[in-house]
This record gives C-alpha cells, structure tokens and sequence, in this order.
C-alpha cells in the first residue's frame, strides 16, 4: 500500500487545510517592508559617513550569510568556502575597472560572472558530502587564490586599488555605495524568499529534513542543489564586488580569506540557522558585539566565542527560532500550517499585548493536535 493511501484516509477523517502563516498579514508586511527599505534609504542624509560605512560593511555580511544560509539551512550544502566568489566578484570588478567600466556598472556583471564559474565548481564538488565537501570548498577558495596571485597585473600577492571612482566626493561615494548595498541585500532577501516559497523550496526543504526520503518521493536533488549553489555563488559574487567598491582596493589574502566564511557561519548559527530571519537576527548581534567589545583585544573573541557555544547548547534553533517559538512570529512565512476543519486564524495581536494565539495543528503534530516539536527552522511540515 502507497503512503498516499493512509494519508488520504487521515484527510478524509480530519479535513484540514493549509495557509501559509497563522495570520492574515501578507499586506501589512508588504507595507511594512517597503517602509522599513524606505527609511533605510533616507538614512544618508540624517547620518554620519562613519554610521553609513557601518552600515555598508552590515549588508555586505548579511548577504553573505543569506546566502550561507540558503545553501546550509535549506539544501544541506555546509561550506567553508564560499570566500571563493567574494574573492571572485572583487576581482572581476576589478578587471573590469582596469578596461574603463565605472565600478558600479561593473558590479551585475562581475556577479554573472560568479554564477557562470558556480557551475564547473559544482560539477567538481557536487559529488562529495558533509566534510568532504566543506573541505572540497576551501580547497576550491585556495586554488582561485593562487591563481589570482600569479598575476602580476592584478598587484599579486599584494593587491591593488581600485580605478574608476577617484573623482567623486568621497561623501557622494560613501552614500552611493550605501544605496546599492542596500539594493543588494533587499534582492537578495526577496530572492531567498521567493525561492523557498516556491516549489523548489519545497524540495529544498524535504532534502533538508531527509535528503534519502526526499529522493525516494522523486525530488530532483541534485538539480535543487545545484541551482541554490549558483544563486549562493551569485549573492556572494554581489558582496565581494561591494566589498571592493567599499574598500577602494583588494588583496587575495583578504578577498578569498576563510574568515568570510567563519563570520557567516557564526552569524547564521547564533541567529538561527534554516529561517531567513535567523542571519538578519546574527548579523545584527555581531555588529553589536563587534562594536562595544573590538577595543577589549583577545576578550573580544573570547565573548563571541562564548555565546556561539550558548547558543549551541541551550539554542539550537538560533535566538530566533527562541523568539519564534516564544511569539509565533515569522517576518518571512515560508513553511505551512495545517488547521482543523472550522479553525480561524488568530487575530492579530502585538508580543505582550495579552491573550495566547490559537493552536494550529502543525504539520506532523501528534493524534491530540499537539504541534509536534519543530525542526530546524520554517520547513514545509513546521509553522511558518
């Protein structure tokens, strides 16, 4: 017998359907969110150019740790070596500096290039797992570095600067590298979103939970991985071209250096890893935690090192998978709910305002409609 048949069955008993949230909010987030990229936009012109760098160095993290994030939490790709394409997107827009293309023009096209060069490195690395694959992906950063290097006319081992931008004020081009990397990490946010509501996020979710089951129900594994690897490669490629574009120039130690990769993972685990808001959650604290204790040296380290361990132990889910399940808030529903026939949803309600939002029956809950204990983040059988 099929596991349609029972599944049918359990339906026919307890009709249930399902919604994507607990609560009807698609507009209200929209608006919030228009109104939220707003106010960041207009930041330049109330703030200092020190806030506005801050600033600029916070989305490019939080770009690389989506699309970490993307590629760990959802398709079960953990790499170390993502610094590859933000070494890459640098320095093709670097070349492209050099033969007279204004550095922001550059930039979509140094990002295409990351994408296409996504293809050949997975092809070499898609065949291997778990720490093979982690170390597959450093080796593959370390090998594009020594090819960078053994170009003189990309300043070797020691770098060059970037040409193209001498003549604007350097207020003007702290402001226009903020815009863009603001643009940046909102298509990069609403790419990551509109991949796992989709179909392939599906099959993205159900390889995170079980890649063997998933490949016996015929999802196309390899290809779901394959195409988030090359989205990873072209978010990663976007944050080493503002990188460059930040920094007015680039050395092959910095730009393919592993601790692109270890801030990623760091941010994305403390915040919550397999939900969109967990690296937005991460980057933020680190920010935090990087400011007020940078001046304390080695304690400095210390403390981050302390709470990545606390958050492994008491947190699996990242703060906000805590936040999440203490509220039931999802800024992006990208799971499924499954309600009881003549359920409603809650109203809406503010954190603390009184009253205890309804009990959907989560997916996979028990035969008392208890929600079953959550997975790693907003899958296709949790809340989200």
């Amino acid at each position: 017998m099929s596991v349609a048949q029972p599944v049918a069955a359990l339906a026919s008993q307890h009709p249930v359907r399902v919604t994507r949230s607990r609560r009807r909010t698609a507009w209200l987030g929209l608006v919030a969110a228009v109104a939220v990229v707003a106010v960041f936009a207009y930041l330049p012109y109330q703030v200092y150019a020190g806030t506005t760098n801050l600033l600029i160095n916070v989305f490019i993290l939080m770009t690389m740790a989506i699309m970490w994030n993307l590629l760990a939490g959802y398709a079960g790709l953990v790499s170390v070596g993502q610094q590859a394409f933000i070494g890459l997107g640098a320095y093709f827009v670097l070349i492209l500096a050099m033969h007279g293309t204004n550095p922001f023009l550059a930039l979509p096209i140094a990002v295409i290039g990351c994408g296409v060069v996504g293809f050949p490195v997975w092809w070499v690395v898609s065949r291997l797992r778990s720490g093979y694959f982690a170390i597959a992906t450093w080796v593959v950063a370390s090998v594009f570095e020594l090819l960078i290097v053994r170009f003189p006319s990309l300043g070797g081992g020691t770098g060059a600067p970037l040409p193209g931008l001498g003549g604007l004020d350097p207020t003007l081009l702290t402001a226009y590298t903020y815009w863009v990397s603001l643009a940046v990490v909102v298509l990069v946010l609403a790419a990551s979103y509109l991949i796992l509501r989709s179909r392939t996020g599906l099959v993205l979710t159900a390889i995170r939970d079980d890649e063997i089951g998933a490949r016996s129900i015929g999802a196309r594994v390899w290809r779901a991985r394959q195409f988030v690897f090359v989205v990873a490669a072209l978010g990663c490629g976007a944050a080493g071209g503002l990188l460059i574009i930040s920094q007015l120039n680039v050395q092959p130690s910095s730009a393919f250096g592993v601790q692109w990769s270890a801030e990623m993972i760091f941010v994305t685990i403390i915040g919550g890893i397999g939900t969109i808001e967990g690296p937005i959650l991460g980057t933020i604290l680190f920010f935090i935690l990087q400011q007020n204790l940078s001046a304390y040296g080695a304690w400095y380290l210390i403390i981050l090192g302390l709470v990545a361990i606390a958050v492994a132990i008491w947190a699996r889910r990242g703060l906000w998978g805590l936040i999440a399940d203490r509220w039931h808030i999802r800024i992006f529903p990208v799971g499924y709910w499954l309600w009881a026939e003549g359920e409603r949803r809650p109203a809406v309600r503010w954190p603390g305002r009184g009253g205890r939002p309804g009990s959907p029956v989560a997916a996979g809950a028990d035969a008392a409609g208890s929600p079953a204990e959550p997975g790693p983040g907003d899958g296709a059988a949790s809340g989200g």
